[in-house]
């Protein structure tokens, strides 16, 4: 079929909690729609205490779903290893009526009623942050998987085929029967980035953050134990927020009986892991709950938030408010660099996100 001639998809699979495990009515013509969504729902449910996990399969299974119905017109169980190898190829040159120059949710929510959202597409191409600050938008016609989105594909569905196999709905794993996997992935021949602060970065970071607190205290003592918990404790953002499983809490730092301080998180999987806390840490935990008007250490039996909402009642449960307040603190940091002349520390800057400040913590340790 032509790629003009193509229908635009809709998103099928929602969060499991709003999911319908019947196709909706645009699918409901294919006799193995339903059959093929009861199996994919079943084993998305796998990871339902893991959202990056879920949201990374959905990603993908949602991908094949939409060129195995529409495209290829076949059931998933019916795909065999030269389907993958179309579907693949499809992925590195889909249509650009399948792409989306902006992350939109699936499905929106008005008056209480859940609806497709039709903006969604399966793809979404998009511009460096650098190229962003520049005034770049998104092009359709630049469109690329990187090699990481190809490796997933391999990952995850071979995943899902490995679990129809056990379950009997497949004789073989397509995805396993590809022998030449390297014709789609390609060997990394350039030095990968890395993806850590210079001292001279983190120093101007820490302090242009330290100006900040001291100019608004009350609203910037927060950000900067924010910065120095992702630095100093190695965290993930997502381990800054509350979520269905996890809420994290001041009295998580706590002291062992030998004088040790330790800091409690539940991280990838929602395992709990104890991180050692530095002295550097408990100054600047003093620091921020002197600010909140708090005792220097918390008790094994207070009640208060790590981070609370800042409008409203309960914990930070979106990351992205702290991924945006880092971004600019990030950002005064560059122009501070550029102030002092040093533009080629600037630039270099240019490409850190908050991920960044736990690979520093780790190779400065």
């Amino acid at each position: 079929m032509h790629p003009s001639k193509l229908p635009i998809p809709k998103p099928v699979i929602d969060a499991l909690d709003n999911t319908n495990d019947k196709p909706q009515d645009h699918l409901k013509a294919l006799n193995y729609a339903e059959n093929d969504l009861l199996l994919i729902l079943d084993f998305l449910k796998q990871y339902k205490n893991n959202k990056a996990t879920f949201e990374s399969y959905r990603r993908e299974i949602e991908r094949l779903i939409q060129w195995s119905w529409l495209v290829n017109k076949k059931s998933i169980l019916k795909l065999k290893r030269d389907d993958i190898e179309n579907y693949i190829g499809f992925c590195l040159n889909p249509p650009k009526s399948w792409i989306g120059t902006k992350k939109v949710a699936r499905f929106i929510e008005r008056n209480g009623i859940r609806r497709i959202n039709n903006k969604w597409r399966p793809f979404v191409t998009t511009v460096s942050k650098q190229d962003f600050k520049k005034g770049e938008k998104p092009d359709k016609n630049n469109y690329q998987l990187s090699q990481k989105s190809i490796r997933e594909i391999f990952t995850v569905l071979g995943s899902f085929y490995q679990y129809l196999m056990i379950d009997e709905k497949v004789t073989a794993n397509p995805i396993a029967l590809i022998k030449q996997k390297s014709k789609f992935l390609q060997k990394r021949q350039q030095q990968p980035t890395i993806m850590r602060l210079t001292e001279k970065q983190w120093q101007f970071c820490l302090q242009v953050v330290k100006e900040m607190a001291t100019e608004n205290p009350e609203k910037h003592e927060r950000t900067l134990f924010m910065l120095s918990a992702l630095y100093l404790l190695y965290l993930r953002i997502s381990e800054l927020v509350s979520n269905d499983h996890w809420t994290p809490m001041m009295k998580h730092f706590y002291q062992t009986t030998d004088g040790a301080w330790w800091f409690k998180v539940a991280g990838k999987g929602n395992k709990l892991r104890d991180i050692a806390v530095s002295d550097d840490m408990l100054l600047a935990l003093k620091r921020y709950r002197e600010q909140l008007h708090l005792t220097p250490l918390p008790l094994p039996t207070e009640k208060t938030y790590l981070f609370s909402k800042e409008k409203g009642k309960g914990a930070i449960t979106d990351s992205r408010h702290i991924r945006r307040l880092i971004q600019y603190c990030f950002d005064k940091t560059i122009n501070k660099l550029r102030e002092e002349k040093l533009s080629s520390e600037a630039d270099a800057m240019e490409s850190a996100t908050v991920h960044w400040l736990r690979h520093t913590g780790i190779s400065d340790d």
